[in-house]
């Protein structure tokens, strides 16, 4: 099983160039779900191919001046040993109580999932909170203080599930802080390739990782994410953001399983491909509409 894992990884790596963050919470739910990892492993193989994987957009974004240096510090002060608590956490709980655990820690990476996604849906539609501003944002003590605590928080939750690199940071972010949308976008893939390292390597050392699949998988999300970057007919940023975030939830609820999940996912999912193939219909006819317009307003020689 080789191709089905760089399938997946171009599927995650378009998912992140077009969206910008968010795609890589996909992977473990994937493995768990359609290649039957358990969940430790699933978690481990994540967080170190996105620490690979985000790297590159991390370069990128630091060569372009989007990545607030102080800010990223500041909160990996907070979420790098928070991550490596969290790794040991999982880990204690793998040898503790065997494959019992690992239903307890899909019903976490659930939780986090659905966390997740209605986390994007609020920094999608949320407008509240500081208004962006170009300005040099310097930071006062109470944003020090307030930039380590969320990287402690949640460095714990991406160490443990590896859910939460992209989404939780940068909706604190929105909400917190004068940055603009670029900036957020650059700090937040800056830091969580930073902490993604951190938590990756400690998974590695504890024997959480599956290599094989890692490696297939890079084959497929790192040149997915720099072709789809480069695209300059992109989706609309706010509905696909919407539709990621539905994604996640259903495949959290999944995880879960609540009575009823498997016909509550297969709705969502049916649903959501009706949305995208009308949404698709209308930008098809919307196209060849201007073509017409286009060919019929040409002079004539």
């Amino acid at each position: 099983m080789t191709w089905q894992f760089t399938l997946t990884g171009l599927l995650i790596g378009g998912l992140v160039g077009l969206t910008g963050m968010g795609g890589g919470s996909l992977l473990t739910p994937i493995l768990v779900i359609l290649f039957g990892f358990k969940p430790t492993y699933a978690v481990g193989t994540d967080i170190l191919h996105g620490a690979i994987f985000k790297s590159f957009g991390a370069a990128r974004h630091r060569r372009l001046g989007t990545v607030h240096a102080r800010l990223t510090f500041w909160m990996f002060l907070g979420s790098g040993p928070m991550s490596l608590i969290g790794v040991s956490l999982a880990t204690w709980l793998k040898h503790h109580y065997g494959n019992g655990v690992q239903s307890v820690e899909a019903y976490a990476i659930g939780a986090a999932l659905i966390l997740g996604g209605m986390g994007l849906v609020a920094k999608t539609l949320v407008k509240v909170g500081v208004q962006p501003d170009d300005a040099p944002f310097l930071l006062t003590r109470r944003d020090r203080w307030i930039a380590f605590a969320i990287g402690a928080v949640f460095g714990f939750v991406v160490g443990l599930t590896s859910v939460g690199s992209g989404t939780f940071f940068g909706l604190v972010m929105v909400l917190i802080y004068p940055l603009t949308v670029a900036k957020i976008v650059g700090t937040d893939i800056f830091h969580a390739a930073a902490l993604l390292w951190v938590a990756g390597v400690g998974h590695l050392v504890a024997g959480n990782v599956d290599l094989h699949a890692m490696f297939w998988l890079l084959l497929g999300s790192v040149p997915g994410v720099l072709l789809t970057s480069q695209l300059t007919l992109r989706l609309p940023g706010q509905a696909l953001r919407l539709g990621l975030a539905t994604v996640l939830m259903l495949s959290g609820v999944k995880l879960v399983n609540p009575p009823g999940a498997d016909w509550l996912v297969l709705a969502g999912f049916v649903a959501g491909g009706i949305v995208f193939a009308a949404w698709g219909i209308h930008e098809l006819r919307d196209r060849r509409r201007d073509q017409r317009g286009l060919v019929t307003d040409l002079p004539l020689s």
